[in-house]
């Protein structure tokens, strides 16, 4: 982990299929947003603030539940390489200050609805941090371009199936 870090910074974490994001509160702790089911049936502290396993992860997805956590920054990194306020570059104009960043994450700690396209980890650190969570107009322009482009040849089912999911997952 890149020491120090102030509070309110945003923290990213290469993943293999993705990027995931957080607000760096302090004292070794981090507010990210994941998918996750178990908010849906319990409001037990204790267990939902267990690490989240890739079934609560995956089930949370499809159910689009999800909540904004705590974890040590360990737990976020979960074995990856922490990258510190990499966005920061594209949003220069609009960076909040890292007190207001970390006063937000921590103001919508709890469950929360989850959406692959409209409200994941990203858009909660850009709300954070910048002011607005990020727009995500591009991504679906570019998946619907996909599925003309691709059509539904049996070549392309998967891309198409998996575009089609994706853009489920938005609404």
């Amino acid at each position: 982990f890149p020491a120090p870090v102030p509070r309110g910074d945003l923290l990213e974490v290469p993943r293999t299929l993705f990027v995931h994001f957080g607000i760096y509160l302090g004292e070794n702790r981090v507010a990210h947003l994941m998918p996750d089911i178990l908010p849906a049936f319990t409001d037990d502290r204790r267990q939902i603030q267990r690490v989240v396993t890739n079934k609560r992860l995956i089930l949370g997805v499809i159910t689009k539940t999800a909540s904004i956590r705590v974890d040590t920054v360990e737990d976020f990194a979960y074995g990856g390489s922490i990258l510190v306020n990499h966005m920061d570059r594209l949003f220069k104009d609009q960076v909040l200050g890292s007190e207001e960043a970390a006063r937000r994450a921590e103001k919508l700690v709890g469950a929360t609805a989850y959406s692959l396209l409209w409200n994941n980890c990203e858009h909660f650190v850009t709300y954070c941090r910048y002011g607005a969570p990020r727009s995500v107009l591009a991504s679906v322009l570019v998946g619907l371009a996909s599925i003309i482009c691709l059509g539904l040849a049996p070549s392309t089912a998967l891309p198409t199936i998996f575009i089609t999911f994706v853009l489920w997952m938005a609404g």
